[in-house]
């Protein structure tokens, strides 16, 4: 055995692998494979009624659970910025655009099932809804329009071609209006995600779902955090900066 591999063993619990990472519900959802309150059948019981390869499930709830982040702290602010936006996009979107529908589901369904129990459930949702009506044309509008501007000036810039100051188009009326506007809206909704959800505390009585769903928005509220940083902290105010530059080389201020 790979020394640090996870391991899950053939008669473990279905709910019992769930509480005991959450990553693991995707695989169980995909296989339709209840995790929740009818989980007490093992691994080899379940597969074996659903006509399932039991070693093929395990491997993929192994694969689901390994940690793939670096140890290493990443030096963003010395990234060149066209090469800090694929990263934005290729991490970032590339995840909250698979995320987001995913906790929507599970939201929903923890929703409809259990409001009465926990009747702050309704608000978290619309809450979330908010949250990507903001964030998925948001990525569009970044991926369609000003990256590919961010390159432009980046490339312009490191290259001290002639033309550069050509073309500077001015990007701090699309960014003001993400930073300052859309960006602040989506900062409130996450607190108030947070404040709905104790910080995603699951309450004492709440079920395998409904700790799976707290933890699917914890996961959803880090990367967004971060991807917010990287973007108003590192990456445009040093666009904004080269376009400043440019400008002003070309006389044009």
């Amino acid at each position: 055995m790979i020394e640090g591999i996870k391991r899950i063993e053939r008669t473990a619990f279905i709910s019992d692998i769930v509480k005991n990472d959450y990553r693991t519900a995707a695989v169980f959802k995909k296989y339709d494979i209840d995790f929740c309150c009818g989980g007490k059948f093992s691994i080899e019981m379940i597969c074996a009624n659903k006509n399932l390869d039991t070693t093929e499930v395990i491997r993929e709830l192994e694969a689901s659970i390994q940690d793939t982040t670096s140890t290493g702290v990443y030096e963003f602010q010395d990234w060149k910025p066209d090469f800090l936006a694929d990263y934005v996009i290729h991490v970032h979107h590339r995840y909250l655009e698979k995320a987001i529908p995913d906790t929507a589901a599970y939201l929903d369904n923890l929703t409809r099932k259990h409001t009465t129990q926990f009747s702050y459930l309704p608000e978290l949702q619309h809450t979330f809804t908010a949250f990507s009506d903001i964030i998925v044309p948001q990525q569009k509008q970044e991926e369609e329009a000003i990256f590919p501007y961010v390159r432009q000036v980046a490339r312009a810039y490191q290259n001290k071609e002639s033309y550069a100051a050509l073309l500077v188009r001015t990007l701090r009326k699309p960014v003001e209006q993400v930073m300052l506007q859309e960006q602040k809206r989506v900062e409130d909704l996450i607190r108030k995600m947070r404040e709905l959800t104790r910080n995603y505390t699951p309450p004492e009585n709440a079920c395998v779902s409904h700790k799976v769903t707290l933890k699917k928005l914890l996961e959803v509220d880090n990367d967004t955090v971060q991807h917010i940083h990287l973007e108003n902290d590192i990456l445009y105010p040093r666009i904004l900066s080269m376009e400043t530059e440019l400008t002003r080389q070309g006389g044009y201020q």
